[in-house]
């Protein structure tokens, strides 16, 4: 009886949700480098508006800008999150989903966030394993595919330095041997340091990149809370990017107040490092746009006491008026609730020229906006190293007209000829887009 009222007041609850009002801004007010930033509304029952997780039917697939055309790369993965491309150009594919997490599914507001995330399609569980994918004939579609790591957990972030093969779990950076070539690696790893993880472990991907000098690698590690309902003691060493020394596996806080990191890139132009931010909810449909921003060393950027610079979130007490005083406004807005996760610097691929200076940027998309913003990969162009003008969608179609999501684009990366390859955890796919041939002459 008591579970059947818990579900009754669930539902009641998502009921009550749905019927929240919808947005009368468009998301494009929220992109940009000086996005619109409304008032807050924190309202007692948040908006809810997920798009089931579906999977795509045999005769459809995403659709490509003007252009470009897209094909799938490879099929029938089992929630493929994370992309990473070997020298040789195998592509490395980091199979996984969430640890168990008991604390973080406690209580009914838990319990309702993880119904909500299984109908989104983030419920199964993770194959704990990185693929090799590898195009052998160069034809644009995987020829070979053997299983490169297994019996991690919760694998996310892939960095390469020399001969040493690093793999970010959810609570350590191992490292593990490699040899050019190789198409799966059975030796044992060693750890080269720790990460905040636990029974909570609410944002749990841990992302890498390595410096150009290879000595230090950067690591995401996203708070434990939407805005620090769980205490501050919760939060140690989260909500940040650390900078790990490579060779004795120290760490120091490179930049925080980050609520979580996903993608990094270096800027090729300014040599800066980049990285996109998914920022806080229930504080409104266009509250708060997600950003990609340059890191600053020793930099604040607000997370939980405030968003974009000293927008104070009133929700969070005691508040810490010196640290919101000096709290960095992020470079560029991409949309409130859009979940951008991945980045990708665009030097070095062949698509059309358009594309040439910027990023690319993958949205996994939105639970809590009404109407749904993300579900596609867009580019922001740069001149001079910095964003110059809106973002371009890229990939969109992920969404069916009736709100079932055939698939959700995570990591993106360029491939050896310069294509770009996409992660969809949903619809278990690697895309490919390139350039679309020439029209033919009548």
């Amino acid at each position: 009886m008591i579970k059947l009222a818990g579900l009754a007041a669930a539902l009641a609850t998502l009921a009550l949700a749905a019927c929240s009002t919808a947005s009368n801004r468009p998301v494009s007010a929220g992109y940009g480098p000086d996005p619109a930033l409304p008032k807050a509304d924190a309202a007692l029952i948040p908006t809810v508006n997920v798009a089931r997780a579906a999977g795509w039917p045999a005769d459809l697939h995403p659709r490509a800008a003007d252009g470009l055309q897209v094909r799938p790369f490879s099929t029938g993965l089992d929630h493929p999150r994370w992309l990473y491309v070997l020298p040789n150009g195998d592509v490395l594919v980091a199979e996984t989903n969430a640890p168990p997490r008991p604390d973080d599914s406690a209580g009914f507001k838990g319990w309702i966030a993880s119904l909500l995330m299984r109908r989104a399609g983030a419920g199964v569980p993770s194959a704990d394993r990185i693929t090799l994918l590898r195009d052998a004939n160069g034809d644009g579609v995987v020829d070979q595919r053997t299983t490169f790591l297994e019996h991690l957990h919760s694998p996310f972030g892939m960095a390469l330095i020399g001969n040493i093969f690093y793999v970010a779990d959810t609570d350590a950076i191992l490292a593990f041997p490699y040899r050019d070539g190789e198409t799966q690696i059975d030796a044992p790893p060693s750890t080269l340091v720790e990460l905040p993880a636990g029974p909570r472990n609410h944002h749990w991907t841990k992302n890498l990149l390595a410096s150009p000098d290879g000595r230090t690698l950067y690591v995401t590690v996203g708070s434990n809370s939407n805005a620090a309902e769980n205490g501050m003691e919760a939060e140690q060493q989260r909500a940040a990017i650390w900078a790990v020394d490579v060779a004795s596996g120290a760490h120091q806080l490179y930049a925080t107040g980050l609520r979580n990191p996903n993608g990094m890139a270096w800027q090729p132009d300014s040599g800066a490092l980049w990285t996109v931010v998914n920022e806080r909810d229930e504080i409104g449909n266009d509250l708060v746009p997600d950003y990609m921003t340059s890191v600053r060393k020793g930099g604040f950027y607000g997370w939980p006491y405030s968003y974009y610079g000293t927008h104070v979130d009133t929700r969070v007490q005691p508040q810490k008026p010196d640290l919101v005083a000096r709290a960095i406004v992020p470079d560029y807005a991409l949309g409130a609730h859009t979940a951008s996760l991945g980045l990708c610097a665009a030097a070095g691929n062949h698509l059309p020229p358009t594309y040439a200076h910027g990023m690319f940027v993958g949205q996994h998309g939105s639970w809590n906006r009404k109407p749904r913003s993300g579900y596609k990969v867009i580019f922001v162009p740069f001149a001079d190293g910095q964003p110059a003008g809106m973002p371009r969608d890229v990939l969109d179609g992920f969404v069916s007209d009736d709100g079932q999501a055939y698939g959700r684009p995570v990591g993106v990366a360029l491939d050896r000829t310069g294509a770009l390859l996409i992660a969809d955890d949903v619809g278990n796919t690697i895309w490919r887009v390139t350039a679309a041939p020439p029209a033919a002459t009548p």
